[in-house]
């Protein structure tokens, strides 16, 4: 077997051992360039078995944290009598942007979807037509009882804001995320 140092020439034409220490690690020409030790090659193996198994402990830790945290806060929305059958109040649940929209359908029903539209994100705004969510990117349509689809791009349901009334106000007490 023919030694990998005497397929190379250096450019200054002295030959290998008498090369810099960085010459011979990062060699210029073809022959050397391809050559990959077994040394380096578990090498290799091992950081990236280490770099895979370090994000999956983050993901882990990630979901565990999440967990811990709860259920997100009870935060007070509106009164019953500041809002009329068929109107509409928009408000920010659980965090600072995230973005929601209550609606009054009857006299004693209220219901709350996150204002995302689930195909692009979109804002989700009341329809002209009585009864449906409108988005106005793809023109798709939810059905504004059930948060369900009913026309346009958007597959999955409006994420819903769980709701309780308490003496006459309107408290949001949770997010329910729906995929069907």
């Amino acid at each position: 077997m023919k030694d990998t140092d005497d397929l190379t020439t250096a450019p200054d034409g002295a030959p290998m051992a008498e090369q810099p220490k960085w010459r011979r690690d990062f060699p210029i020409d073809w022959a050397q360039d391809d050559y990959v030790a077994r040394r380096d090659f578990t090498k290799f193996l091992v950081l990236t078995s280490f770099a895979f198994t370090v994000g999956q402990f983050w993901i882990v830790a990630k979901n565990f944290v999440r967990n811990r945290t709860g259920r997100p806060p009870i935060r007070e929305i509106a009164t019953v009598d500041a809002l009329a059958i068929g109107a509409t109040v928009t408000f920010d649940y659980p965090h600072e942007h995230d973005n929601c929209l209550l609606m009054r359908t009857g006299e004693s029903t209220f219901v709350a979807y996150s204002q995302k539209c689930t195909h692009l994100s979109c804002p989700v705004k009341p329809g002209h037509e009585s009864g449906t969510l409108v988005c106005p990117c793809h023109n798709g349509k939810f059905d504004a009882t059930t948060g369900h689809p009913v026309a346009g791009p958007p597959r999955r349901p409006l994420d819903v804001v769980e709701l309780e009334v308490r003496n006459g106000t309107i408290y949001a007490t949770g997010v329910t995320q729906r995929t069907t």
